[in-house]
């Protein structure tokens, strides 16, 4: 049986990590290699770096602190931010990303998610989807921009074509959940889980243990990624585990 992931996730403004609710409103939690050092050692299976002002500051990735937490973490590492060329996507595995997340640059120009596919590696190309639900409920928009720009593109399709693309995972946010702490948008994992046949990374709303319980046991997800409850210190990696082990999910302990 394939095991379920932890992945905790740094959202990075300035260097600095920060949490928000539904996108803003952001508090500084931390220095990001302390913190990424703190939960390689905790367990975790894999961790996401998102500088996320990067696209809409119109700037790339910040190398030197990419870099510096790759040196003090041996799981996988995804970085994400200010991504928007070939050229970038090698500069971050190079500076000791193992994945790449595309977000932005993924919706203006969908070629890069085959042309980094072909050239690094599927495994190496994560999409990352941030979707909120139409007004009128019909269904989700993907936004772009740390969440500021809604592009009218329908999740559902744009995630088709992500994997048709090669990506080897997406990374799918429900910014209608982001930072409530109230679960995860089950309905909408469920509906692009339901889409494809890449590993989906469930991210947005956990707020404790039983939303990733309940996000394994009620969707596909392959992945639970959160932030607020381990920044907070509201649950440790290892409890976490322990917990869903007791619940028959299958991790890495």
């Amino acid at each position: 049986m394939i095991t379920k992931r932890i992945i905790p996730c740094l959202d990075v403004k300035m260097g600095r990590v920060v949490k928000g609710i539904n996108f803003v409103g952001l508090k500084d939690v931390g220095d990001p290699v302390e913190i990424a050092k703190f939960y390689n050692d905790e367990g975790a299976d894999e961790l996401v770096f998102l500088d996320i002002t990067a696209s809409h500051e119109g700037r790339k990735t910040m190398l030197d602190v990419v870099e510096r937490t790759a040196n003090e973490v041996f799981i996988p590492l995804t970085v994400g931010g200010g991504i928007s060329t070939i050229e970038d996507i090698k500069a971050i595995l190079r500076a000791g990303a193992d994945k790449t997340s595309i977000n932005s640059a993924a919706i203006k120009n969908p070629k890069l998610i085959s042309d980094g596919a072909e050239l690094f590696g599927e495994q190496c190309i994560v999409v990352a989807i941030d979707g909120k639900m139409r007004e009128d409920g019909s269904g989700w928009n993907v936004f772009i921009n740390g969440g500021r720009i809604d592009t009218g593109i329908d999740a559902v399709t744009f995630a088709k074509e992500v994997a048709k693309r090669g990506a080897g995972e997406i990374l799918l946010t429900s910014m209608d959940a982001d930072g409530t702490k109230n679960g995860y948008d089950i309905d909408f994992l469920n509906t692009i889980c339901s889409t494809v046949n890449i590993p989906v990374i469930a991210s947005g709303g956990c707020g404790n243990m039983s939303h990733i319980r309940d996000v394994f046991k009620n969707t596909n997800s392959d992945a639970a990624l959160a932030a607020s409850i381990f920044h907070y210190k509201e649950a440790a990696i290892s409890e976490v585990k322990k917990y869903l082990r007791e619940n028959e999910i299958e991790v890495r302990i």
